[in-house]
């Protein structure tokens, strides 16, 4: 205890007073205790506003559009992913392209099955090796974009898989008065055992409640990439993916190019199932470094804030500092409780579980220790190459 003389200092009886005789780690716990307690009123707040989706009201007309999936070998549930595509209950016309930067990636096999199997379908398929930036999915959708058809544009990710209904809610959503683009919530989905599913439990108990949260009291403007559509002149009007192809966080630069534009940003009241294919931690740490990277490069005071949402590691770290006090504990306890309300509301909202309950504590503190550690990087790996991301967020091959 650090004292003057016989007396104790007035930090020591003001701060330090009933949680022990280290005056410096009572000011610790008192400060993790209130981030604690606020992380817990933030994943209540985001729970409280996750519901199920609308009904989607009918119509009597139905623009044509064009589906873009770029694809990049072969994933766990590829054929699975992409038949949900092929059975999209869609009044209007709908033109496929698949694009590849290769005539032997694998993935086109499973295509040729999937069109073999629905031989209705408006199907292209575009395979070019072409790279005009650093950013190889969105050089695969430049490549791919001259084959387009139709002028409502979805972009599409390779590892997503759409309820019957999704095209037709995308596009209604989109025919909105001023919209200029849409994006779609998403869960995760373990495709690869273990520690995928740790990977899909992030997307679905602690990313969507927070961009949910985030989007409806004005803190962000999401554009979330799995899956994304605007107009084709809307498309233009921004550059189109060329503009975008030196960058890493393009979903939200063409939603932001799209605000430039005096259009909106919309965010779908539905989900779709993005699938997770992470065989080990190591693979899963690299993902997630790459995105958190992301999004601490777009909006650092944001990233840093987030500090606040990881309630339950928190919240176990200020039991530690406190010695176990009554206060923490409790604390920890509401907090544990509100990541189980958080999991329950978002399992009720999406029919679908991404991961246990029991899994939720390592969950966290890995979530926790990604958030810590980007702070000390600034390169990505990606698809097999590595790059160190500016300030600005565009990528440099190392």
């Amino acid at each position: 205890m650090f004292t003057l003389g016989t007396r104790r200092t007035s930090w020591e009886v003001t701060i330090g007073e009933g949680l022990g005789d280290r005056p410096v780690m009572s000011f610790v716990s008192i400060l993790l205790l209130g981030m604690a307690a606020i992380g817990t009123l933030f994943n209540l707040a985001a729970a409280a506003l996750v519901r199920p989706a609308r009904a989607m009201r009918p119509r009597d007309q139905w623009p044509s559009v064009t589906v873009l999936k770029p694809l990049h070998g072969m994933e766990p549930a590829l054929e699975e992913n992409l038949e949900t595509l092929f059975a999209q209950h869609y009044p209007g016309p709908v033109q496929i392209i698949f694009g590849t930067s290769s005539v032997a990636d694998p993935a086109l096999g499973v295509v040729q099955r999937l069109t073999e199997r629905h031989p209705d379908a408006n199907v292209v398929r575009v395979s070019n090796a072409a790279l005009i930036g650093a950013n190889k999915k969105l050089c695969n959708l430049s490549n791919m974009v001259g084959e387009l058809a139709h002028d409502i544009v979805v972009i599409a990710d390779s590892d997503v898989a759409w309820a019957p209904d999704t095209l037709a809610r995308v596009v209604k959503a989109l025919d909105r008065p001023g919209v200029g683009l849409v994006s779609c919530r998403h869960v995760g989905r373990g495709d690869a055992g273990f520690w995928s599913r740790v990977a899909a439990m992030d997307i679905a108990y602690r990313f969507m409640p927070s961009v949910i949260l985030g989007r409806a009291i004005g803190l962000a403007q999401p554009v979330l990439g799995p899956t994304m559509a605007l107009r084709a002149e809307t498309l233009a009007r921004i550059g189109g993916f060329p503009a975008f192809v030196d960058l890493l966080a393009d979903d939200y630069e063409i939603g932001r190019a799209v605000r430039g534009l005096g259009l909106t940003t919309e965010l779908s009241n539905f989900f779709i199932i993005q699938g997770c294919s992470e065989p080990g931690l190591g693979a899963l740490a690299s993902h997630e470094l790459r995105w958190s990277l992301t999004v601490y490069r777009i909006d650092p005071i944001g990233f840093v804030g987030s500090l606040l949402t990881h309630a339950l590691p928190l919240a176990l770290l200020a039991a530690v500092v406190s010695g176990g006090s009554a206060t923490a504990l409790s604390i920890l306890g509401l907090a544990i409780l509100s990541r189980l309300i958080v999991k329950a509301r978002m399992d009720r909202a999406t029919g679908f579980a991404s991961g246990p309950a029991t899994l939720l504590p390592l969950r966290d503190l890995l979530s926790c220790a990604i958030f810590v550690a980007t702070f000390f990087i600034d390169k990505v790996d990606w698809r097999g190459s590595q790059f160190r991301v500016t300030r600005d967020g565009k990528l440099q091959l190392r």
